[in-house]
């Protein structure tokens, strides 16, 4: 269900900050092993799992869309297409992990390789690998969020009827 007012919309994005949280925690563990790509499949499968979290938790994922009543849904694939997300009400795959990992590219980059200098450089790695996975998970809080807030506005009325 699409959170119908602005206290629920910020409960959603608040819960949803604490998983990206603790998914991304999990992530930056990962990536101290010293064992390349490792890291990479991690980043993957943990944003496979958590943005379609983000999605359904506020009502946007495409499952949930599709029940919605015929007109409704076609005011939210509206608000959807006019928001720029890449990812609120899509299904996500692996090539769309992909490109959002390519937004945060140079970081993950410099991770890889600060990862094979001893100590400091694993840790540099976690911090990057967070920092990377938070962001790309908070925009997509935002863009949900956003999504959710126009979808409270009234409908215009039609002009002269």
């Amino acid at each position: 269900m699409i959170p119908a007012t602005a206290e629920a919309i910020e409960r959603v994005s608040a819960r949803c900050r604490r998983l990206v949280g603790k998914r991304a925690m999990f992530a930056a563990g990962v990536s101290m092993v010293p064992v390349p790509g490792v890291d990479w499949l991690t980043d993957i499968g943990v944003l496979m799992k958590v943005l379609p979290e983000i999605n359904a938790a506020f009502g946007l994922s495409p499952e949930q869309v599709e029940q919605l009543a015929p007109e409704r849904r076609v005011v939210v694939y509206k608000v959807l297409s006019t928001a720029g997300g890449l990812v609120a009400g899509k299904l996500v795959t692996r090539a769309l992990v992909l490109q959002l990992l390519n937004l945060v590219g140079v970081r993950l980059t410099t991770q890889q390789a600060a990862k094979y200098v001893p100590l400091a450089g694993q840790a540099v790695s976690a911090a990057l690998t967070y920092s990377a996975l938070r962001y790309v998970c908070h925009q997509h809080i935002d863009q949900c969020a956003a999504v959710a807030r126009q979808l409270q506005l009234p409908a215009p009325t039609p002009v002269g009827g």
